[in-house]
């Protein structure tokens, strides 16, 4: 009766373990986490018309934000009027 007990309550624990792994992704709490900052510095910078440095594939882009699409952004600086970039390739973003 011990064992059989024993059993089932590391049997549970493995279970329990194994649920509780499956349900938290440390990467999609990361991932959104920073695209949660990302969209905080667009709106801050479409409203207030301060430029950002976009980081994408080892280029340096600078720029405003126009307008926020589901999967890209645009911008304008003073060399171009428009620039259209994949949020999926932007490495980083810092605000002036």
């Amino acid at each position: 009766m011990r064992q059989s007990r024993r059993y089932l309550c590391r049997i549970s624990l493995a279970l329990a373990v194994l649920f509780l792994s499956a349900s938290w992704n440390p990467v999609a709490f990361a991932q959104s986490s920073m695209a949660q900052s990302y969209k905080e510095l667009f709106e801050r910078s479409e409203k207030e018309k301060k430029g950002l440095t976009f980081y994408v594939k080892g280029q340096t882009i600078s720029g405003v934000v126009v307008k926020v699409g589901g999967d890209a952004i645009e911008i304008r600086n003073q060399t171009f009027s428009r620039i259209i970039i994949r949020l999926d390739s932007i490495d980083a973003v810092a605000m002036n």
